[in-house]
C-alpha cells in the first residue's frame, strides 16, 4: 500500500473511532440526561401518553386528566384538567403540554406520570398483564375546608394577598392560598386558544401578576408581626423574662446614633411598658429599643432559629426571609419592628406563630403526606420533622400569653372564636418611597382547643391598593380571613 493510501485508511479509522466513541457517550454516559432533556419530544411524549396520576386533598382528587381531541398534537393523547383550578394553583402548580409544568406538577412529575423508578414493580406487573401504564398520586396534607376559607377570604377582600395555615404539632401546610390566582387548565393543551390564555396570565400584560405564588414566593415587610420575634429573642436572652416586667423604654425614644424619634401610632401607653401590654398595643418604641438593646448578632441569631434567611422546601420552594446583618443599633431598632430591610413570606410568618404555638418548637413545613402507586399502595410516607427550637417551652407559654392578651383585649379582636382560645398579633406595614403607598396588613395567629390541643396556626397579608390608608389593618382586614381559616380547621376535627 503507497503513502497516500495509508494516509486516507488511517484517517478513515480515526474517524469510525471517533464515532464509535461518539456513540458510547451519548448512549452510556448522557442516555439519562438526554432521556430526561425538557426538549427532548418523547419526554412530553411520555408525560401525556396516558392520563395522569392525581393530586388529592382530604381523600378527593383535584386534578384529572381528558383526552386531548382535536386541539392537541396526534402524539399527546391526554391533557391536564383541574377542579376549582384557582383555588388550588398555588399548590398543584400547572402540568401544560405546551409550557411545560412548575410545583408539584413538576417536582412529583415521574410518580404522576407512573415513569419513578419505585414504580418498577407495578410498572413490570402491568406490562405483563397487558394493562396500561398508569401514574401514581401525591395525596397532600391541605385541608380543603381551610383552603376554601383562605382563597374565598382573600377573592371577597378583593385585593392582593396571600393566607397559610400549618399543623403546629407536625408542620402539615392546611391552607396555601394566593390570590389573584389563575386556572391551569386554560392552558392545558396545545392550542392558539391555550397560547393566548398563558399570554394573558404573563405578569407583562397582567400587572397584578397572578402566576406569582404569594404565599411562598413574594416576601413582605412583616411590621408588627416581627414584634413576636423580637418578644422570644427579648425572653430567650434574658433581657426580660416575664410578660409583666416593666420594661425600659422611655417616651419619646430617640434611636441610637441619631436624633431621630422612633414614633408610636396614637397615643398609646408605652412608656416603660411591660411586652404584655406593648404588644397589645403593639409599642413601637418598646420593641424597637428591645432590638436595640440585644444588638444586630441576637436579633439575627433568633430569626434564623425561626427559619429566616434561609429558603423553605415544602417540596416547593419558598423564598428566603430577610433579617440583615451588620446593622446597626437604629437599623436593628427599625428591624424589629419588622421595617427597613426586614421581609417575611406568609409561610416563614405561619412559622413564627406556630413555633409560638407548639411551645417553642418549629416543625419543618410540607405539603405532601404520601406518594402512591395506581392501586394505592403506599410509596413512601413524609414524616414529621423538627426543625429548630426558637424558644424554651417557658417561655414559648410566657408569650402565648401575650399574644392571647392581644386577641381578647388588644388590636386582634376581630380573631376571637367561640370554645376557642386564640393568640394573634396584628402587623401593618408600611411601603414605597418614604411609606408613600398604602401599607400592607398582616395578621398571624393560633387557635387553641379546651382538649389543651392547638390543631392551626395562620399568618395572612393583605395588599389592598384602593383601600384608604385609616382602614387598612391586620386586625381589620386580615384577621376576619385568620379566624374563618381557624374555624375551618376545627370544624374539620368534630
Amino acid at each position: 500500500m503507497n503513502k497516500p493510501l495509508r494516509r486516507i485508511a488511517l484517517f478513515c479509522g480515526l474517524l469510525v473511532l471517533t464515532l464509535l466513541l461518539r456513540d458510547n457517550w451519548l448512549q452510556y454516559v448522557k442516555a439519562d440526561t438526554l432521556k430526561t432533556d425538557p426538549k427532548n419530544r418523547r419526554v412530553t411524549i411520555a408525560r401525556y401518553s396516558t392520563p395522569r396520576g392525581d393530586l388529592i386533598v382530604d381523600g378527593d382528587p383535584v386534578t384529572g386528566s381528558t383526552a386531548s381531541g382535536s386541539s392537541g398534537l396526534n402524539d399527546l393523547k391526554y391533557k391536564r384538567t383541574y377542579k376549582n383550578g384557582p383555588m388550588w394553583a398555588p399548590v398543584t402548580g400547572y402540568a401544560s403540554q405546551a409550557f411545560g409544568a412548575n410545583q408539584l406538577e413538576s417536582l412529583e412529575d415521574g410518580i404522576l406520570t407512573g415513569n419513578d423508578d419505585r414504580l418498577f414493580f407495578r410498572n413490570t406487573l402491568d406490562m405483563i398483564t397487558g394493562k396500561q401504564r398508569q401514574g401514581g398520586n401525591v395525596v397532600t396534607t391541605l385541608n380543603a375546608a381551610a383552603q376554601n376559607a383562605a382563597y374565598n377570604g382573600l377573592k371577597k377582600q378583593g385585593g392582593k394577598g396571600a393566607v397559610v395555615a400549618l399543623d403546629p404539632a407536625t408542620g402539615k401546610i392546611l391552607a396555601l392560598a394566593s390570590y389573584p390566582s389563575y386556572d391551569p387548565s386554560a392552558f392545558a393543551g396545545t392550542s392558539d386558544k391555550d397560547a393566548e390564555a398563558w399570554k394573558k396570565l404573563q405578569k407583562k400584560y397582567d400587572p397584578n401578576d397572578p402566576m406569582l405564588n404569594r404565599a411562598l414566593r413574594e416576601t413582605y415587610p412583616p411590621g408588627s408581626t416581627f414584634k413576636v420575634v423580637t418578644a422570644a429573642a427579648a425572653l430567650q436572652n434574658g433581657l426580660y423574662t416575664s410578660a409583666d416586667q416593666a420594661t425600659k423604654s422611655p417616651l419619646p425614644y430617640v434611636m441610637p446614633g441619631t436624633t431621630t424619634e422612633l414614633k408610636n401610632e396614637g397615643s398609646i401607653p408605652c412608656k416603660n411598658a411591660t411586652m404584655r401590654i406593648a404588644l397589645r398595643y403593639s409599642c413601637n418604641t418598646v420593641f424597637g429599643k428591645i432590638g436595640a438593646d440585644l444588638g444586630n448578632d441576637k436579633m439575627l441569631a433568633e430569626a434564623k432559629k425561626f427559619g429566616f434567611d434561609e429558603e423553605q422546601f415544602t417540596p416547593v420552594r419558598s423564598s428566603a426571609s430577610v433579617f440583615s446583618d451588620d446593622m446597626n443599633q437604629s437599623q436593628t431598632a427599625l428591624s424589629s419592628i419588622g421595617q427597613y430591610n426586614t421581609a417575611a413570606t406568609p409561610l416563614q410568618m405561619a412559622m413564627v406563630a406556630s413555633a409560638v404555638a407548639n411551645d417553642g418548637k418549629l416543625m419543618k413545613p410540607y405539603m405532601v403526606d404520601k406518594l402512591q402507586s395506581s392501586n394505592l399502595d403506599t410509596i413512601s410516607q413524609t414524616d414529621p420533622e423538627e426543625m429548630s427550637q426558637p424558644l424554651s417551652s417557658a417561655n414559648a407559654q410566657i408569650l402565648q400569653s401575650m399574644m392571647e392578651t392581644v386577641v381578647k383585649e388588644g388590636t386582634g379582636t376581630n380573631a376571637q372564636i367561640s370554645d376557642a382560645t386564640v393568640g394573634g398579633k396584628t402587623g401593618t406595614a408600611q411601603h414605597g418611597v418614604e411609606n408613600s403607598e398604602n401599607p400592607y396588613a398582616w395578621f398571624i395567629s393560633y387557635a387553641k382547643l379546651p382538649d389543651g390541643s392547638k390543631p392551626v396556626a395562620v399568618a395572612v397579608v393583605i395588599e389592598d391598593d384602593q383601600a384608604n390608608r385609616d382602614d387598612i389593618s391586620g386586625g381589620g382586614l386580615a384577621a376576619p380571613i385568620a379566624k374563618s381559616v381557624m374555624e375551618a380547621v376545627i370544624n374539620s376535627r368534630k
